[in-house]
């Protein structure tokens, strides 16, 4: 009888940015929700104002991440429709 053994996948590679942000939800599988928090400057009234972007990450086979925590993410090749970021590490709780 023919054993069948699962192929093993490659590690992603990552090229392109490389962020550091919060998770804000986990809900999907294999997949958390980021939101990365900067600031823009306004250069009409010479201001400062403060914005957050959402990024939806790949989180691979034997990582898993909680709300709250800041991770690394880095950019990779297109894993699904708005995936297109791989989690790297977890820095720690927020």
């Amino acid at each position: 009888m023919a054993e069948t053994t699962k192929k093993e996948h490659q590690p992603l590679r990552v090229r392109g940015a490389i962020v550091e942000a919060t998770v804000v939800s986990t809900r999907p599988k294999k997949t958390a929700i980021i939101q990365i928090a900067y600031v823009k400057k306004d250069t009409k009234y010479e201001r400062l104002e403060k914005r957050r972007s959402r990024l939806a990450i790949h989180v691979p086979d034997g990582m898993s991440v909680q709300v709250g925590q800041k991770v690394k993410a880095g950019e990779t090749r297109k894993i699904s429709k708005t995936k297109s970021f791989v989690l790297m590490e977890i820095l720690g709780a927020n």
